[in-house]
């Protein structure tokens, strides 16, 4: 079964979107100053408490203090956490260590050296995204094609590309923010869409 994600929430009308289509996970973006999808810690827990019981919170963090992850993950605002700066090795060791709850780490995938640090990570999953991630651009799906760790694909997916990236690179979940928003702001009918797309080529 292939998950979905659905990234970037900000709203109390974002969760009921998302709490109607009901996807397998949903992010926030955890204080990264330049993001306009950042949310404090505070608000990311009461946006938290109004997720359905079965959809999985993540958080997405560039570069924060362990410390401030390690809190999050075990109060459960979130259960896993979503790495996306230079985070290394010891770091991730040590949230996993310390919490018991899942890693993601984000790649960049724009060559095929780019993607081979990736293959090494003790991260319990891999994210690959386009750049440093948040562009709404997509990249070259074959470069991770033959990856066979589970991983989120991310980067410029849409309703219209899913089943096309997901029969090319069979990931293990795709992740979208930009892709279901309509003037920069999630979009119901799109978030339904998109949930509703990967949810019939399961079928």
């Amino acid at each position: 079964m292939t998950r979905i994600k659905i990234c970037g929430l900000t709203r109390p009308e974002d969760i009921s979107f998302v709490n109607e289509a009901e996807p397998d996970y949903a992010g926030f973006v955890i204080h990264v100053p330049g993001s306009r999808r950042s949310v404090s810690p505070e608000e990311a827990a009461r946006l938290r408490a109004r997720l359905a019981g079965k959809i999985v919170p993540v958080g997405v963090f560039v570069d924060e203090p362990l410390e401030n992850v390690a809190t999050l993950l075990e109060n459960g605002v979130i259960e896993m956490a979503q790495l996306h700066g230079s985070e290394g090795e010891g770091y991730i060791r040590e949230l996993r260590a310390r919490t018991g709850k899942p890693v993601c780490k984000a790649f960049r995938a724009d060559t095929e050296q780019s993607v081979r640090p990736a293959l090494h990570s003790k991260a319990d999953y891999l994210l690959f995204d386009h750049g440093s991630g948040g562009t709404g651009k997509a990249f070259d799906w074959q470069l991770v094609s033959g990856v066979k760790r589970p991983f989120f694909l991310a980067g410029g997916l849409t309703v219209e590309n899913l089943c096309t990236a997901i029969s090319t690179v069979h990931p293990w979940a795709v992740d979208l923010s930009s892709g279901v928003e309509q003037a920069g702001q999630k979009d119901r009918e799109k978030i339904l869409a998109a949930v509703a797309a990967v949810r019939r080529w399961d079928l």
